[in-house]
């Protein structure tokens, strides 16, 4: 589980690597995300937008910025939780997500909070450091 707070909102990250969705004979690596969004703030905040930075094993670079996440504009109370699931394909076994979210809270004001870096790394890997 990764994790990230930015102005009393956590965001908790679980990857996990979709093997039934994947075809490594054909370079594509399928993992699937499940996000939390907990606010844990005394205010109303909105998620408005996502931006992510995605970085495979090759070092190639993907941005992907849109509206909400999986359709929705989720709107969060003080105590209030938000979960989703999405994916993310890679043409190579490894890779490493981060991002975040564009917020607005009552007043108006928007405010970005981050999604904590994660690593999308093909079960039974073995990683090196060089």
């Amino acid at each position: 589980m990764y994790r990230a707070v930015t102005r009393n909102i956590e965001v908790q990250v679980r990857p996990f690597y979709l093997e039934d969705r994947s075809d490594p004979s054909e370079n594509r690596y399928v993992w699937g995300y499940q996000i939390t969004i907990d606010n844990q703030s005394d205010e109303f905040v909105q998620l408005l937008s996502r931006y992510w930075h995605i970085t495979d094993g090759a070092g190639r670079v993907e941005e992907v910025r849109g509206p909400g996440v999986v359709g929705d504009q989720p709107e969060l109370n003080p105590g209030d939780s938000y979960q989703y699931t999405s994916g993310c394909p890679l043409s190579t076994p490894s890779g490493i997500m981060v991002g975040h979210y564009t917020m607005r809270n009552k007043r108006g004001e928007t405010f970005d909070i981050a999604i904590p870096a994660f690593s999308l790394d093909l079960p039974g890997t073995r990683r090196t450091v060089n």
